[in-house]
């Protein structure tokens, strides 16, 4: 006979893999008496498994909608099909769940065995996954989600968009899936500062470094704002100073994404925005709606002439008929 954890770990196999079961058959499998089959499925309820007992000649017992949801127990096959759907869904091939997703795998993958691991590494070279951002290997996005659960300290090589590469230590936080890419928010070392890092360009050092006291985080909202700022203005490879003759709640709300505003007074504020092009931030800079001065910029002076000669000509065409009529 089993051990009553044992028993009840393969009772609940049984209750799983099919949706009723009598009595006699469970007491049959487990080599026991109906009453222990009774007292087990007392347990089972007092473990939180919404187990439903149908009285009479054809009763017995089956698994029910619980408030909670239990722990489930899987076979191979069953383990290896979710794990495949977990990844897929992290890759952003299903918008809007790739974080839950992500913390889900991590939870599978640290208790999978290594016979099912090559299992599904093999389904994943076979059936790619088309994706529209940058390829992340999940493996890489599990170990530093791990990182981040237990508080360890990451070491990695990190590709900026310029080109060049440095090695970074960072306490990790966070994960956050925007727009196709994942981002790590950490407290980098080096800088004695928050900063954001793009995945794709991280190449993980192991094992992981030694364990970290969590730092006390700000709210979610201000999570958020920073994660949002990092990722909008990590890239750009043009940066300008511009001081609009606004108020600062009138630019914040028309700009695409958040940034700082410094408040020079109750009509007038600067702030440094950024794009690749000075042409794109010159264009941008047009829709504030207000009056502004560059500070120190010839680059976005040089576009905003270009685009003043080409609305001319514009104009000028577009009236030339108009007046001949």
């Amino acid at each position: 006979m089993l051990e009553t954890s044992a028993r009840l770990l393969r009772l609940l196999s049984l209750l799983q893999s099919r949706r009723d079961w009598t009595g006699a058959e469970l007491a049959a499998r487990l080599d026991v008496t109906g009453r222990t089959i009774r007292k087990d499925m007392d347990r089972l309820r007092e473990l939180g498994y919404p187990v439903e007992a149908r009285p009479g000649v054809d009763g017995g017992y089956r698994l029910g909608h619980g408030g909670a949801l239990p722990p489930l127990l899987l076979d191979d096959d069953e383990a290896v099909a979710i794990v495949i759907g977990l990844r897929t869904a992290a890759s952003g091939s299903i918008l809007g769940i790739e974080e839950t997703s992500l913390r889900a795998l991590t939870k599978l993958q640290q208790i999978l065995p290594s016979r099912l691991r090559h299992r599904v590494s093999a389904f994943q070279h076979a059936l790619p996954v088309p994706l529209r951002g940058p390829r992340v290997s999940p493996d890489v996005l599990t170990a530093i989600a791990a990182a981040c659960r237990d508080h360890e300290r990451l070491r990695f090589d990190y590709r900026t968009h310029a080109g060049a590469s440095a090695r970074r230590t960072v306490e990790p936080y966070r994960l956050v899936n925007h727009r196709q890419r994942w981002y790590l928010l950490a407290w980098d070392l080096d800088r004695a500062d928050w900063r954001t890092f793009r995945v794709d360009r991280m190449d993980p050092r192991t094992p992981a470094g030694p364990r970290f006291t969590p730092r006390a985080l700000p709210p979610d909202s201000e999570i958020a704002a920073f994660v949002e700022r990092g990722i909008g203005t990590a890239t750009w490879r043009f940066r300008a100073r511009v001081i609009v003759h606004a108020p600062a709640a009138h630019v914040r709300a028309r700009l695409p994404i958040a940034l700082d505003i410094e408040e020079l007074n109750d009509n007038c504020c600067a702030f440094e925005p950024g794009s690749d092009h000075p042409e794109m931030l010159a264009l941008y800079l047009g829709l504030l709606d207000a009056d502004f001065d560059i500070v120190d910029s010839p680059e976005l002076v040089a576009a905003l002439r270009t685009l003043i000669d080409r609305y001319q000509r514009a104009v000028t065409s577009s009236t030339g008929p108009q007046a001949g009529r």
